[in-house]
């Protein structure tokens, strides 16, 4: 069985590639002209959402850099311990809705530290993957668009990461906390 998904994984990409190729040339499409334009157009789209990149960036970095993360660190600690919660985590839940660099950067850290094998790391992954970097697909996808108005795209965005957060956190006691 891992063996015909090795093989499938391995030849998917180029059979679909292939079946969209056929079927363009069959429909009679241009398809290097088609092909250009759609990257030119991608192109456009990847200047456009620059400044909302940049700015995102800029955000995140602040953060860190500003001390604030390090202060929310201080005053969840206790609180965090007293539910079992490794306070190394605090750091990767806050930064999850900011960057999803940043939120891999913390995460090797606390693998490294802890190891892979222990509740800190394990609960560090299955948040990374519950929750989702909504700051950053706000100001890419919302910006590549043009929208101003975010209206409840936030709030529903952050508090979906909160749910996610606090779903993983049960999920990985039942699971994996000994």
């Amino acid at each position: 069985m891992m063996n015909a998904l090795n093989t499938l994984s391995v030849w998917i990409l180029p059979v679909i590639i292939s079946v969209i190729l056929i079927y363009g040339a069959y429909k009679k499409v241009p398809l290097y002209e088609t092909f250009t334009d759609g990257a030119k157009e991608g192109f456009w789209t990847a200047v456009k959402i620059l400044p909302y990149l940049v700015a995102i960036m800029v955000a995140v970095s602040m953060f860190r850099s500003s001390g604030a993360l390090d202060f929310l660190y201080n005053v969840f600690k206790t609180p965090l311990e007293a539910l079992k919660i490794p306070a190394d985590t605090l750091s990767l839940m806050i930064t999850r809705s900011l960057s999803g660099s940043a939120t891999l950067g913390i995460f090797s850290e606390i693998v490294g530290t802890h190891g892979a094998d222990s509740y800190a790391a394990k609960l560090s992954a299955v948040i990374t993957g519950s929750s989702e970097t909504t700051f950053y697909v706000i100001a890419v996808y919302f910006g590549a668009v043009g929208v101003k108005k975010l209206r409840h795209a936030v709030l529903t965005g952050i508090l979906s990461d909160l749910v996610g957060i606090i779903c993983a956190i049960i999920v990985s006691r039942f699971f994996f906390y000994s």
